[in-house]
């Protein structure tokens, strides 16, 4: 079984995966820019597959009426986007230590993407959400 591990900066907030991890998409929306400065690269796992040490480190914060982000209440460290209702949760790749192997997916809300960089790569790319 694959088991990944990873936190935030200062180590306050620690998890840990176990299975396959989803292919990395990655997201051009506002909110994703405006959190992490450029663009999300985010995987997911089951919740029941992930365990997180210092859950009472993180904090949630409801970027929209589907969604909510978690980060580090210490360093500020992103670290999660969960969608309601459903049975998973994404985690920002750079969030994972050493080497994960990890697969670029495609790329989503490119319509909404930041005018000051390229998408350089040629995978799929989505106006707004995969359809």
């Amino acid at each position: 079984m694959e088991i990944n591990e990873g936190g935030c900066l200062c180590g306050a907030v620690r998890f840990k995966t176990r299975g396959k991890l989803r292919e990395l998409i990655f997201c051009h929306c506002s909110q994703c820019r405006k959190q992490t400065g450029l663009y999300y690269a985010a995987t997911n796992v089951l919740d029941r597959e992930m365990e997180v040490e210092g859950v009472e480190n993180v904090t949630w914060y409801r970027s929209s009426d589907e969604a909510r982000r978690g980060f580090c209440r210490h360093c500020g460290s992103a670290l999660f986007w969960k969608a309601d209702g459903l049975d998973y949760t994404s985690i920002l790749a750079g969030t994972f230590d050493g080497s994960v192997a990890l697969e670029p997916g495609y790329h989503i809300f490119c319509a909404d993407k930041g005018h000051y960089y390229d998408i350089g790569d040629d995978l799929p790319r989505f106006a707004g959400s995969r359809p």
